[in-house]
């Protein structure tokens, strides 16, 4: 993680939501996954902007962009300053065998908000199939 970015977090809690980087005569807001969500913006509000995003995002249904594969739904179980680990989503299930993929910091953009019908499962979409 880069020395110059400025930790940003929730007040009351203190639950980290993401960081500011100085550009200029701004600051970048830049989210848990090291994502930017603005452009170059006064420091209130980059604060705001990821103030306003908060956590809950990172709950949603992802899904992982796979080379010569339809994207994977996955679920993010961990994020830190070194890795992103998502997991293949189980729907649930607490007997399903885990699979887990290990991504960089920043997330690349391979990992990307789920944009089919989360209520719909597909075959490839199950365990056990690539």
């Amino acid at each position: 993680m880069p020395q110059d970015w400025i930790e940003h977090r929730r007040a009351g809690d203190r639950e980290l939501l993401g960081w500011m980087r100085l550009d200029g005569d701004g600051f970048v807001a830049i989210d848990r996954l090291g994502r930017e969500i603005t452009g170059v913006v006064p420091w209130d509000e980059a604060e705001d902007a990821l103030d306003e995003r908060g956590l809950h995002w990172l709950a949603d249904l992802w899904q992982l962009e796979r080379p010569g594969s339809a994207p994977l739904r996955v679920r993010i179980v961990e994020v830190g300053p070194d890795r992103v680990v998502v997991k293949r989503d189980d729907f649930g299930d607490v007997g399903a065998k885990q699979e887990t993929y290990e991504l960089p910091f920043p997330a690349p953009g391979a990992l990307q908000p789920f944009d089919g019908d989360p209520h719909v499962i597909l075959a490839a979409d199950l365990p056990g199939s690539s």
